[in-house]
């Protein structure tokens, strides 16, 4: 049997998440304009076929800024950008959209553009929004951005926007929407998915939860016509031997102060999601190394508020591991470690050339 395509991805560290020792800050890895490209332009000389560029408030970079400046800088690699939804007007996002991926330019294939966006429903600075409210809002801008996107006149009425009005003139390269990549766990978070977005990400998760959300999010799309892919955001240390790559992962946390990771998880905007709270059960029910599962280790977790967890081992335990969440239907893979440059040269020295990968076809 032929061996499935997916898609690899990095990330960019615009939140101030990026360490040699977790919790310790490190002005040399601080998100800067110049760090944070030094890291998009190393994943694309390694060969990535994305970047996440996350957004935050409090920490980093703005994110929209970010994406502009550095689409000037690359040639090749896709950029995920992520956008809250809530900072922009819905047409001036459309516009925002194509604005972006038209300065990023075009696919090898010159066929579309470059650019995706991962949608962000977390509340917004300074507001405080009920769960299936700020979902009910993301899924009315999601389906005004893709009809405005998709060139076509908008008659929307809904709870938060009415709107009539045409697309803008600026469209992007393909004529289309980008793909929408989403995460999100709460049963509003689902449900807002299985309408309107493309990609489901999922954090780190035991394989019989990833197979139980699959199964899940496939039933709920079906219910409105549609079909997902599915992403998986997780963390990686590969290393030659698996006793290397565990005596990183022990070195990462051997300068952690437990209030100082305390800190760091609660100044997220969604330190209290639903995502949070089962990377915290995902610690509980790890073993005294960590570890909730064959070479998946829980101990980044201790330090950061949204995805916990990293795919521990030598280049072949990270290469089946990765084949394995394939098997359940994964087919796009976000991947970080600590320090993300370092660790993005390791991982497209000793893994990449070994897994079939290419953009993600939507």
């Amino acid at each position: 049997m032929a061996e499935q395509n997916c898609e690899i991805s990095w990330f960019s560290a615009l939140c101030d998440d990026d360490y040699e020792f977790l919790g310790v800050p490190d002005p040399y890895l601080k998100s800067s304009w110049e760090h944070c490209r030094n890291i998009v332009t190393r994943a694309e000389e390694g060969g990535f076929d994305n970047i996440l560029l996350p957004s935050g408030y409090s920490l980093g970079l703005d994110t929209t800024a970010f994406a502009a400046a550095v689409s000037t800088q690359v040639r090749r690699i896709k950029l995920l950008w992520a956008t809250r939804m809530g900072e922009d007007w819905p047409p001036q996002l459309a516009r925002r959209i194509a604005t972006l991926d038209r300065i990023l330019g075009p696919n090898a294939a010159g066929t579309g553009g470059r650019l995706n966006v991962n949608i962000i429903s977390s509340d917004m600075p300074g507001e405080t929004i009920a769960s299936a409210a700020r979902y009910a809002r993301a899924t009315e801008i999601m389906t005004i951005v893709r009809t405005l996107l998709n060139g076509e006149h908008l008659d929307f009425q809904g709870e938060f926007y009415k709107l009539k009005l045409d697309p803008p003139r600026i469209g992007t390269i393909s004529g289309k929407c980008p793909a929408f990549y989403f995460g999100g766990l709460s049963p509003d978070a689902r449900e807002c998915a299985a309408k309107d977005c493309d990609v489901y990400l999922m954090w780190p998760d035991t394989m019989v939860n990833v197979r139980e959300i699959i199964a899940d999010m496939k039933a709920r799309a079906a219910n409105h016509g549609r079909t997902l892919k599915f992403g998986y955001r997780v963390h990686v240390i590969v290393r030659e031997t698996e006793d290397e790559a565990r005596a990183y992962a022990d070195r990462l946390l051997s300068k952690l102060d437990d209030d100082a990771g305390r800190a760091i998880r609660e100044q997220s905007l969604d330190a209290k999601n639903f995502g949070v709270q089962r990377q915290q059960e995902l610690r509980g029910a790890a073993d005294g190394d960590g570890f909730v599962e064959e070479n998946l280790w829980t101990g980044i977790g201790r330090a950061r508020s949204g995805c916990g967890a990293a795919i521990v081992g030598t280049p072949d335990q990270v290469l089946a591991k990765l084949r394995a969440y394939q098997a359940e239907g994964i087919e796009a893979f976000i991947l970080s470690g600590y320090p993300h440059a370092q660790e993005a040269d390791l991982f497209a020295r000793h893994v990449l050339p070994h897994i079939q990968h290419g953009p993600l076809a939507i």
